[in-house]
């Protein structure tokens, strides 16, 4: 099989069956070792050239380099070499651009052009029947993490309700300053009901917008509630330390469709808020994962904070609850992943027996 990409975690957890082999992403002209972007592969050419080499072409992302002639080229070029396209239908809304113009062309070539469709949420399926009157399978999003972490210590009689907010490296669709105004305001609000509430806002240093940066200084600057720190991309251990520390993550994204920041934090037992925009909320049906709206401020905010306070993902009452829930979490994990991969394993052999 031929997926775009190929060598991303969450392709090789929902390929891990042993019925699929995925080849390998071919390395872009001058790129370096295990970058696949853009997707070599996802040329008619490229096509042409291996059609004795695989047997069924997947495009989950990494599109966006390219026009949708291009990709009504690469599919017919899939048809051409007896290849079923499968698609999974991540973003309804990409979350990397402004102008979404041209990504909404793409998904008029990719969504009706495909032989099947996955995506992650009923939610979003709702909307691909919509819009393009195609059934979408839904095939939840697999883990993050390998093995379970650790609860995270707590320092005796520290019962603070810790909020972080990531902002990474201010990609398009983070709100930043309305998410930190309204982060702020809502710790105020918490700490007037008797809750003890501190924020963390993380932020690259190197960022996509320097005013939007300089802003959020400033809100953080200015707020008694919020500590920022800035720094490098972190790690994957490093950035599971920080968010395993948390009482709470809230999502900052102003548009967007899923998270997989949403299921990191999943992995890690941290409860999320999430903004009502997109279909964050559908990816886990649980009072850990709550929803606010989006643009109503801090009051819709607090209100969806102090609904995780209490949650067994929060730390204040120690951090025997949350280890218990990492251990349950885990384990579920391990038998929803192995359906998830077997899902995509029958799919792909129904479109072959069918082909």
């Amino acid at each position: 099989m031929v997926s775009i990409p190929a060598g991303h975690p969450y392709v090789r957890s929902v390929s891990a069956s042993s019925e699929v082999e995925v080849l390998g992403d071919p390395r872009p002209e001058g790129a370096p070792a295990g970058q696949w972007w853009p997707p070599v592969a996802l040329d008619p050419h490229w096509i042409d050239a291996h059609a004795a080499d695989a047997d069924i072409l997947h495009i989950h992302f990494g599109t966006e380099s390219f026009t949708p002639e291009r990709l009504q080229a690469t599919i017919d070029a899939a048809h051409d070499a007896g290849w079923p396209v499968v698609f999974t239908v991540h973003d309804l809304v990409h979350p990397q651009l402004v102008d979404q113009d041209g990504y909404q062309r793409q998904l008029d070539v990719l969504v009706p052009g495909a032989d099947a469709l996955l995506t992650l949420t009923p939610g979003a399926a709702v909307e691909i029947a919509r819009r393009w009157d195609r059934r979408a399978e839904v095939v939840a999003h697999p883990a993050l993490l390998d093995t379970p972490p650790r609860a995270p210590r707590r320092a005796r009689g520290d019962k603070a309700f810790r909020v972080g907010m990531h902002l990474k490296d201010l990609r398009s669709n983070i709100a930043a300053e309305q998410m930190v105004g309204a982060l702020d305001a809502a710790l105020d609000r918490l700490a007037a009901g008797g809750l003890d509430a501190v924020g963390e806002v993380r932020m690259h240093r190197r960022v996509r917008d320097t005013r939007v940066r300089d802003r959020v200084r400033e809100l953080c600057r200015r707020s008694d509630r919020i500590t920022l720190v800035e720094h490098d991309r972190l790690g994957d251990d490093d950035l599971a330390a920080a968010l395993a520390a948390l009482d709470a993550c809230v999502l900052p994204y102003g548009y967007g469709t899923h998270s997989g920041w949403l299921e990191l934090c999943w992995d890690l037992g941290v409860p999320v808020a999430a903004p009502s925009t997109g279909y964050y909320a559908d990816q886990h049906a649980h009072p850990s994962v709550a929803s606010f709206t989006a643009g109503a401020g801090g009051e819709a905010l607090a209100t969806t904070l102090g609904q995780l306070a209490d949650s067994p993902g929060s730390t204040r009452a120690g951090t025997r609850a949350r280890a218990e829930q990492l251990r349950q979490r885990h384990e579920q994990r391990v038998v929803d992943d192995l359906a998830v991969a077997t899902a995509h394993a029958e799919l792909y052999r129904r479109l072959l027996e069918k082909n």
